[in-house]
């Protein structure tokens, strides 16, 4: 079957075919966690406490992270044996519509104990595309790009997810604010969720007419693709087991780190320093700003100087710095709360840029899809995932301003000796090959001098 469009596609509608469906999934991810407390009183039994209605929006939220593995099982396969356009169109279209369906969900007041069912139903079917759609859009962006340009071109996926949780934020803020309380409970909530719709559709209609990535072509022309197996995922597993726990390793890293800055640090600000949600959002949108434009730099220089170094010295800023950031946000001071979440983001940067392309680079191409998102998803769900909430517990019980960064410190710590013993180098790798690539290179740094091509080479100068 002939994949591919007539159309090549251009950079620009690259990134943003790429870009549309990671900005939905964060965008939510934002929205959704403004506005928990009202979905739990509108969608549990009438008589909960508010606390408990809370919690209970929450669980329902973290079922999303617990379907991402399954996500990733589902919506690798189709990317490895259909194309990489496939999953991603598969992922923006049951993203936007899971979305959307919240939106118009009725309440407990309406359907009873159905309400709080189906939001859970929905929730497993957006955790179920947000497994395929981070690996998937990688995959596809890295293998459309210069062999000399992946790291600045993946920095567009680390940077629409923080231009998502922004937008979301402030747009959540912005609707608290204009409207009454009885408005936002009867339908002002419904909005951002509604606004899926379109989004879905503008994805949907971008993606489908891209061309197949030329490292996919590549692969099914030298028939490396076979005959569908339905064990495929399960060989990939086992011919690919270092690639996915380095893939874990530095995905735990990435993914907590992105976790705190977007959620921990406002509920943080607002619990435990006192400040009001306005004041907290709007410092905490500062410091992702400053995430956002710091991405696409440490894509050039890991373009330039390889991932590997950039990786370690992230993580390593991860194992010294919350510590320090978290005493200078604990005073309240707005310069030093800023100043704080910005010296994070440097860190930040540096490993997710790099994890968005390693996640391309470790793996070869006809298991490429479901291999990453294998240790990619075991990570945000079972590591990252659910970091604000272990926070949040740690700061609880300890009393403490400075506490909670020590989970981020101790997964940090424990990545970081698995980083510097065994991740390769693999910027400038043949990302067209169906074999693994010889990782006895792992303490070199450079990627300077690599071939200017989609497919590249690890060939010396």
């Amino acid at each position: 079957m002939h994949t591919t469009t007539a159309r090549a596609p251009s950079r620009a509608r690259i990134a943003v075919a790429v870009g549309i469906g990671n900005f939905m999934e964060w965008f939510d991810f934002a929205v959704y966690g403004f506005f928990a407390a009202i979905i739990g009183e509108l969608f549990f039994p009438p008589g909960t406490s508010p606390f408990v209605a809370l919690l209970s929006s929450l669980a329902v939220f973290a079922v999303g992270f617990v379907m991402r593995p399954l996500g990733g099982f589902v919506l690798g396969p189709i990317g490895d044996r259909f194309g990489r356009r496939m999953q991603l169109a598969v992922s923006v279209v049951a993203m936007g519509t899971a979305t959307t369906l919240i939106g118009v969900l009725p309440d407990y007041a309406a359907i009873g104990v159905a309400a709080p069912c189906l939001l859970v139903l929905l929730r497993c079917v957006q955790g179920l595309s947000a497994g395929g759609e981070w690996t998937g859009s990688a995959a596809f962006l890295v293998e459309s790009t210069p062999t000399h340009r992946r790291g600045i071109f993946a920095s567009v996926i680390s940077g629409t997810a923080a231009l998502a949780t922004i937008a979301g934020s402030l747009f959540a803020l912005f609707l608290n604010s204009v409207l009454t309380e009885e408005q936002i409970l009867s339908w002002g909530w419904r909005v951002p969720f509604l606004m899926a719709a379109p989004l879905a559709l503008i994805g949907l209609y971008i993606r489908s007419r891209l061309s197949e990535t030329p490292v996919f072509e590549k692969v099914k022309a030298q028939q490396a693709i076979q005959e569908p197996d339905r064990l495929a995922v399960f060989r990939g597993f086992r011919r690919n087991i270092k690639p996915i726990l380095l893939t874990l390793a530095i995905a735990a890293v990435q993914g907590l780190g992105f976790y705190y800055l977007a959620t921990y640090v406002v509920n943080y600000l607002i619990s435990t320093v006192k400040l009001d949600r306005g004041t907290a959002l709007g410092l905490a949108a500062i410091g992702l700003f400053v995430y956002m434009i710091l991405c696409p730099v440490a894509g050039a220089l890991s373009d330039r100087f390889g991932r590997r170094r950039l990786n370690i010295i992230g993580t390593i800023g991860y194992v010294v710095l919350p510590f320090p950031v978290f005493l200078m946000m604990s005073g309240g001071d707005s310069i030093a709360i800023v100043a704080g979440i910005s010296i994070l983001s440097l860190a930040q940067c540096l490993v997710s840029v790099t994890t968005v392309v390693m996640l391309v680079e470790l793996f070869p191409a006809s298991t490429r899809a479901s291999s990453s998102a294998l240790g990619f998803n075991f990570a945000l769900a079972f590591i990252a995932g659910p970091g604000p909430f272990i926070a949040a517990w740690i700061a609880g019980v300890t009393g403490s301003a400075v506490a909670p960064a020590g989970y981020q410190v101790l997964v940090a710590a424990i990545a970081l000796v698995v980083i510097v013993r065994w991740l390769p180098e693999t910027a400038g790798r043949n990302i067209a090959a169906d074999h693994a690539e010889d990782e006895e290179h792992a303490g070199e740094g450079g990627a300077a001098g690599v071939p200017a091509d989609a497919i590249g080479s690890k060939g010396k100068r």
